[in-house]
């Protein structure tokens, strides 16, 4: 300090801290030599502690409220000194303030996935992320373990040490609930309750307490939720042929909004199409059920269906006939050997006397008379 600072410290005998920042926990209030006069006043204001300490030990500590400092109020700081009796002249001591107001801008994350079991899913892979406020309850621990003698301690300089020590918490804290992955919403709340007694009992020994933890979020790997996504979009489709008329239905509100040729075409198609499926459900809503068949008794199977035949004849086609229908045309003379003749599987029309088939046919009919000389 300079000779201004010098002689200014002569005269102040006000002690006091306006904290003008959002993050400063402790803040070691700057005096010349760390001298304060007997009679001093000391101002603390609410959510603030005022901690003496002289030569490295933690003195006495003053809650809110405005004090004229002498022996009698500071028992402590008396004995340190060795002062018996009352003592007026200028004495050396640090003076800390603490702030004990909820600092609540601390966020917190995973920044790994935490492997858990899952009952669903099996084993599966979580992130979350939050927040959580911080308080100091004890600031002479505080000052012991994390501040020192650093002048101003901020909440930048613990937020790192914190996230770990959640991170590390987290993942028994999930395993310990016992949740499927898709109902851990609803446990949200309560496990950040959980989540801050223990972090409290944790950091009982820094004198910090851990007042409200949030989370705000747990999430899967994005190939999971994808996978989630298909699986809500067919649950949510649920019947394929009600959607399938919905659709429909749409589609004819949105051609009779066209006023075009096309759209009116389109629109009258789809709007004969839906009168016609709307009548065929009423058809079958009107139809008497038929009493339910009773099973028939055991018995050899049907017989295969015959094949059945088409004919060419007058240029005309005639048929189908089957094989015994076919020969009965053959003994009365309407279908001959030269006859064109056609069934199911053959490439083309074909003479019947070309036809393997039908060669038992023609068996017992004489051949046609040879020209006449």
């Amino acid at each position: 300090m300079g000779l201004w600072d010098k002689v200014k410290g002569e005269f102040i005998d006000i002690i006091e801290w306006l904290d003008d920042s959002r993050d400063t926990i402790v803040w070691r209030f700057p005096r010349y030599q760390n001298e304060i006069k007997m009679g001093a006043k000391l101002v603390v204001r609410e959510s603030q502690v005022a901690v003496f300490v002289n030569e490295g030990q933690v003195a006495d500590v003053f809650v809110p409220g405005t004090y004229t400092l002498q022996t009698q109020n500071m028992p402590i700081l008396s004995t340190l000194k060795g002062w018996k009796y009352g003592f007026d002249s200028p004495w050396k001591a640090e003076v800390y303030y603490v702030n004990t107001r909820q600092f609540t801008d601390f966020k917190w994350g995973t920044q790994n996935p935490i492997m858990m079991r899952d009952a669903e899913f099996g084993m599966v892979r979580i992130r979350a992320f939050g927040a959580y406020s911080l308080r100091v309850v004890h600031p002479e621990n505080l000052l012991k373990q994390l501040v020192g003698t650093d002048p101003q301690f901020r909440t930048e300089e613990v937020s790192e040490f914190l996230r770990q020590l959640i991170v590390g918490h987290l993942g028994p804290a999930l395993a310990a609930a016992q949740v499927p992955v898709l109902d851990l919403v609803s446990q949200q709340l309560l496990i950040g309750q959980k989540l801050a007694g223990v972090l409290t009992q944790e950091l009982a020994e820094y004198g910090i307490q851990i007042p409200k933890f949030i989370i705000e979020n747990i999430s899967l790997p994005p190939e999971v939720e994808e996978a989630l996504d298909k699986r809500t979009s067919m649950g949510v489709l649920g019947n394929l042929d009600q959607y399938s008329k919905f659709q429909a239905a749409n589609a004819m509100e949105d051609a009779a909004n066209n006023q075009g040729g096309a759209g009116e075409g389109f629109g009258l198609g789809l709007g004969m199409a839906a009168a016609q499926q709307v009548a065929n459900s009423m058809n079958r809503a009107q139809q008497p059920q038929q009493p339910q068949q009773q099973q028939a008794p055991a018995g050899p199977p049907p017989l295969p269906p015959q094949a059945q035949w088409f004919a060419a004849v007058n240029g005309a086609q005639a048929g189908p006939f089957d094989q015994s229908a076919l020969a009965q045309q053959v003994q009365a003379g309407a279908i001959s050997r030269a006859t064109l003749v056609w069934k199911n599987g053959m490439a083309a029309w074909t003479p019947a006397e070309q036809v393997p088939e039908l060669a038992g046919i023609f068996a017992s009919v004489p051949p046609p008379l040879p020209p006449m000389g």
